[in-house]
């Protein structure tokens, strides 16, 4: 399940309108590259120190091929391009590759396999709310925070937007 925490946001296109809570993708801390491939490796005859060995290569691969303008494929991944902007010439001679040429980002795109393995089985859990630099483990808790429940047993809270 992928958590989310709400968190409260203005648009910066539309500053003059009140902020609005979003759903935030709240990223666990990610696996080492020994538990990673052990994980990956269960059940399975192939050693975790040999995709170890084989990712660490395909690593040192990727960025030669990238500089040398090749777009570089990983079946069942996806691939990775670079792209980046310039500066306009109004004459060609005038164009400086070294200093015209900004921005330079590699971009990956997830294989049709890869991207409707992950969309297809996802779901959200509650993650919590950040409010004022105040994290409140889930929404139910940040309700409670905000509007304790009454002495006389009642529950008269307003529920909050």
């Amino acid at each position: 399940m992928a958590k989310y925490k709400l968190i409260k946001r203005t648009n910066p296109l539309k500053k003059d309108q009140p902020a609005k809570w979003h759903a935030t993708p709240n990223s666990e801390t990610a696996l080492s590259g020994k538990a990673m491939t052990r994980a990956a490796t269960a059940n399975t005859t192939v050693a975790p120190m040999e995709m170890e060995t084989s990712l660490d290569l395909l690593a040192k691969y990727v960025p030669l091929q990238l500089q040398q303008g090749h777009t570089v494929k990983i079946p069942g991944l996806g691939s990775f391009r670079l792209t980046f902007k310039s500066d306009g010439v109004e004459n060609i001679n005038d164009f400086r590759a070294n200093s015209m040429i900004k921005n330079a980002r590699i971009v990956f795109t997830p294989s049709k396999e890869l991207r409707e393995s992950v969309l297809s089985g996802l779901t959200f859990e509650d993650g919590g709310v950040l409010e004022n630099d105040i994290s409140y483990a889930s929404l139910t808790d940040y309700r409670l925070a905000k509007n304790p429940p009454t002495n006389d047993g009642g529950d008269d809270r307003p529920e909050i937007e």
